[in-house]
């Protein structure tokens, strides 16, 4: 299946050097969840702080639960500070 991966900011670091920015398309088996995704792309998971399926929240502790569909994008940010 295909489907899009954006990490932000520090993240970015994870995906390959074949990324544009900080999205790359990615193939994926059936039934491959948000965590096995972040294990495959060596993202820390405690800098996971907002993760967005197609623009929905899902919190880090059901990523090994929800399961990623074609055409999904997965974005995620780390936490941020400024003022």
């Amino acid at each position: 299946m295909d489907v899009t991966l954006k990490l932000y900011a520090t993240l970015s670091s994870c995906l390959p050097a074949k990324a544009k920015k900080n999205e790359i398309d990615i193939q994926v088996d059936e039934g491959t969840s948000v965590m096995d995704v972040l294990d495959e792309y060596q993202v820390p998971k405690e800098s996971c702080h907002l993760i967005l399926i197609n623009g929905n929240y899902t919190p880090l502790i059901a990523a090994d639960q929800k399961i990623l569909n074609q055409g999904d994008t997965l974005a995620i940010w780390p936490p941020v500070a400024g003022g």
